[in-house]
């Protein structure tokens, strides 16, 4: 079997505000690209145009390429007015071009409480078309994260969202721990309904029972049988480290060097024990 190659990169905000330990970690760790949420303690689609050029500054000097912006978009409630994330997710694209990547994560939307997801259906859908279409424009891709309580959190909503919504410029990042949290067993109920969108791999895993996140492989996110289906698939792609191991927050979640190394390290030894290269 020859062995594949994917591209590790990582939430660098999740090891250290600043982005220079952010870069010097992933570095060490062995992945050139990094997934960009903040900087600074400052959220992506709030970087200001200095802080913007002294960031890409910062990576350009590391020899760190950016394997996504990790946007905060869509993860508000579907009741609001929707230009106003028309508006955010034109400042966030601008973010992706001076950091040189097409790729930009997303979600479809939070609901009221005791409000049905069935009663947003439409709503979301207007939304991410909304969202769709200005990436097109702009020809920039993105990824539909499956984040907890949003409209897409299950498999099957993570489908509907995608057909309906039909645009070249939607796709999926596939998060195992997410899918853990919501009574979903990943690979079992939604490998194979979702992997022909799927262009992006986020790596985490969770326990079913309290939905505690750990290193990958040391949950219920049937991380193993995934990465070995995608690996017999051909996927190419980014395999981007998010390993919340030491708290979480509504737009984020955090590990410090240390938990990251070691979420790092199980991860490549899934990987390894497969034969698939991290570079």
């Amino acid at each position: 079997m020859v062995n594949l190659a994917w591209n590790l990169s990582g939430f660098g905000d999740e090891i250290d505000p600043d982005p220079v330990v952010q870069a010097a970690v992933l570095t060490a760790l062995g992945a050139r690209h990094i997934e960009v949420r903040s900087a600074w303690g400052v959220n992506v689609v709030d970087l200001d145009d200095d802080q913007l050029t002294r960031l890409r500054d910062i990576l350009n000097r590391a020899d760190m390429r950016v394997s996504a912006v990790a946007s905060p978009i869509g993860k508000v409630d579907v009741a609001l007015d929707a230009d106003l994330e028309v508006q955010r997710l034109r400042r966030i694209i601008r973010v992706a071009q001076a950091l040189q990547t097409r790729s930009i994560r997303v979600f479809s939307f939070f609901r009221g409480e005791g409000v049905p997801v069935e009663a947003i259906r439409d709503d979301v859908l207007a939304r991410m078309r909304l969202l769709a279409d200005e990436a097109e424009r702009e020809s920039v891709v993105l990824l539909h994260e499956n984040e907890k309580d949003i409209y897409g959190d299950t498999p099957e909503r993570v489908l509907d969202l995608v057909e309906s919504v039909g645009s070249p410029a939607l796709r999926l990042a596939w998060d195992n721990a997410n899918f853990v949290q919501v009574g979903v067993r990943p690979f079992t109920d939604g490998y194979r309904m979702l992997r022909p969108y799927v262009d992006y791999l986020q790596v985490k895993d969770a326990i079913a029972d309290t939905g505690e996140v750990v290193p990958a492989g040391d949950g219920d996110g049937e991380l193993r049988e995934t990465l070995a289906a995608l690996r017999d698939d051909g996927y190419a792609g980014f395999a981007s480290l998010e390993p919340h191991l030491a708290s979480g927050f509504a737009l984020g979640g955090f590990s410090g060097p240390e938990a990251f190394g070691r979420a790092a390290r199980a991860f490549r030894r899934l990987t390894d024990d497969l034969g698939v290269d991290l570079a």
